[in-house]
């Protein structure tokens, strides 16, 4: 593999940046979905809400990892 071809850290956390995303995404879609139908137990939608929350979480500490606040 040559060195063109390599990802470097920053692209590796883009990626995962977006994966993450997606999944938060993902995850907002369900908990909307069970909330309309109305057949989802409490402890689940909980549950689901704290997983929504954490993916929330990493998201924020990639991005600050990615995009850094510079202070002028």
């Amino acid at each position: 593999m040559n060195a063109s071809s390599r990802l470097d850290h920053t692209d590796i956390l883009r990626i995962r940046l977006e994966v993450l995303r997606r999944e938060h995404r993902d995850l907002d879609d369900a908990i909307h979905a069970l909330q309309e139908r109305g057949t989802a137990e409490p402890l689940t939608l909980r549950r689901l809400k704290k997983q929504k929350l954490s993916l929330k979480d990493r998201i924020a500490q990639l991005e600050d990892e990615v995009l850094p606040d510079i202070i002028a």
